[in-house]
């Protein structure tokens, strides 16, 4: 009796040690907490940390504030990456990309407040494109006064112009 229980017992823990058909197979792909981010959210990740810095016309620097240019011309001169000082010249500065494309990272670039024109007038980097469509960063002069992430809805949807990326 103990020999048959042995052999039961032996025989159901060595089923747990089988190798499986699949026994060739590649180990599973790193996940994104053990890969090294990549540029892009680095990017979103040091933009975050400015929010509340507040907006300054022309300025570029976090310890003075920011213009929505000077902003994301900051952010990313930060990580090597050239890109126009003036939101006017971002219209021709990177490809442009489907809105359900935008990839955190991107730019989204909106007319000014003037309805009569159709020129760049303010951008903002994009944070997220999910099922609850885009957010961006940007430095506002409007109430809030400072950097603020923002739904792209509302008064910038219709101002949105494109979507443009420089990565």
């Amino acid at each position: 009796m103990k020999f048959t229980a042995f052999l039961l017992l032996l025989h159901i823990f060595s089923g747990c040690h089988q190798q499986s058909a699949d026994s060739d197979a590649q180990p599973p792909a790193e996940t994104s907490e053990t890969q090294e981010p990549t540029l892009s959210q680095k990017i979103v990740k040091y933009a975050k940390t400015l929010r509340g810095v507040p907006y300054k016309y022309a300025a570029s620097d976090p310890k003075v504030g920011f213009d929505c240019s000077g902003f994301v011309n900051h952010v990313y001169g930060s990580f090597g990456v050239e890109v126009p000082r003036s939101s006017v010249n971002f219209k021709d500065a990177g490809p442009t990309i489907p809105v359900t494309e935008a990839m955190p990272g991107d730019i989204v670039l909106f007319t000014g407040t003037s309805p009569d024109s159709q020129q760049i007038g303010h951008l903002g980097i994009v944070t997220k494109n999910d099922q609850d469509g885009i957010k961006f960063i940007h430095s506002t002069s409007g109430k809030k006064y400072s950097v603020v992430i923002t739904p792209l809805s509302g008064h910038y949807e219709r101002r949105f112009v494109k979507v443009i990326r420089v990565l």
